[in-house]
């Protein structure tokens, strides 16, 4: 008895073709393309963060460096999404000194769209790295967009999160004034 082999297109094995995640294309500061997963795909800090936490009357953004994650409540106290992030490492080579983000409770000072680069790295050509969907909580210290969100603090003291999701805090959720909560290392 001859067995038939049974050819199934990919995208009909996934729930459906039109909700299948493809990713999400973005260019890196010299130029090349990386795929990162969607927001909407990405679960992490769901089981770190509470869904409901005390209210304040304000939005809310936590950042967990343990967990590398972030959540974003209402005003209500409800937690409306969560995600991967990455913030400061221990230690950058190219500054000699720690990176660690700044630890505490802060208000988002400002926001810029897609185009927002850093004025301080690289170091070698005194800023110019993009930091698309910045939102600023403390001096130079940011939310926004990277194109490798890694599972460890990797960044020189910057919050970075998928892209996805920083085009959604700093177009949907977040305001000028919002609460940044960095929990610490």
């Amino acid at each position: 008895m001859k067995k038939a082999l049974l050819l199934v297109p990919i995208c009909a094995l996934a729930a459906s073709c039109s909700t299948m995640d493809r990713g999400v294309a973005v260019v890196d500061d010299a130029g090349y393309t990386h795929y990162t997963k969607s927001m909407s795909s990405d679960h992490k800090g769901r089981s770190v963060f509470p869904e409901k936490r005390t209210p304040t009357g304000h939005k809310v953004i936590v950042f967990d460096p343990k967990a590398t994650a972030w959540a974003a409540y209402d005003k209500e106290g409800n937690r409306v999404n969560t995600g991967s992030a990455s913030g400061g490492k221990d230690f950058c080579e190219d500054t000699g000194r720690p990176c660690r983000t700044v630890t505490g409770t802060y208000k988002i000072y400002s926001k810029k769209g897609e185009e927002c680069t850093s004025s301080l790295y690289p170091i070698e050509t005194n800023g110019g790295a993009r930091m698309p969907y910045c939102m600023h909580f403390h001096g130079g210290y940011s939310i926004h967009a990277a194109y490798d969100v890694p599972n460890y603090n990797a960044s020189h003291g910057c919050i970075g999160v998928l892209p996805s999701a920083a085009k959604w805090l700093n177009q949907d959720f977040a305001d000028i004034g919002t609460t940044v909560i960095v929990k610490p290392y």
